[in-house]
């Protein structure tokens, strides 16, 4: 399925962090690290599977992209209580954050990850509104950077990760993107 957004295998990416891959007490870091955490997921990740193929479609956002960030965000639901992570503020296996957003759905429903996914497609097209000469894809990565830490955090292409959490969040998440494609998401 094509991404009217960009193709997420031929964004570059560093990859997880140290400190992110510590979560599993992983002692790789980088892209092997992030294809190692989505592989953690996947077992839980599954049962989402026809949900996200479904927002995916009908948003034109590809799915292996909504699973980085169900990965990262909530480890597929493991790291939620009662659907909610973040102390709290974050809802549901995107975490839509409660405090700029109104959360739509059960935590793990269609309706959710349709509201997340609108979301993150909304920072895609601020960023390109903001860097108009950036490719389709540096656009796309730096609206993932934006989905965890704003628009006003994205700066620069080389940059964009410093201030989001673990200073990796767009390189991580592409990276699970990139492994969870393989696996046909």
């Amino acid at each position: 399925m094509a991404c009217i957004y960009g193709d997420v295998m031929k964004i570059d990416t560093t990859g997880a962090s140290e400190k992110t891959a510590k979560q599993d007490k992983l002692t790789v870091k980088g892209v092997d690290a992030s294809k190692k955490l989505a592989e953690n997921d996947l077992n839980r990740m599954e049962k989402y599977k026809s949900i996200i193929t479904k927002v995916g479609r009908a948003k034109q956002m590809d799915p292996a992209v909504i699973a980085g960030i169900i990965s990262r965000e909530s480890r597929a639901g493991a790291a939620l209580k009662d659907g909610w992570g973040d102390h709290g503020n974050g809802f549901g296996l995107m975490q839509v954050d409660k405090r700029y957003h109104t959360p739509a759905g059960a935590w793990d429903s269609e309706q959710h990850i349709t509201q997340a996914t609108e979301i993150l497609i909304g920072y895609i097209k601020e960023i390109k509104a903001k860097f108009p000469q950036w490719t389709p894809e540096q656009c796309f990565k730096g609206g993932i950077s934006a989905y965890n830490a704003g628009v006003k955090n994205v700066r620069t292409y080389e940059r964009m990760d410093v201030g989001t959490t673990g200073d990796d969040y767009a390189n991580d998440v592409v990276g699970r993107a990139q492994w969870f494609k393989s696996k046909g998401y």
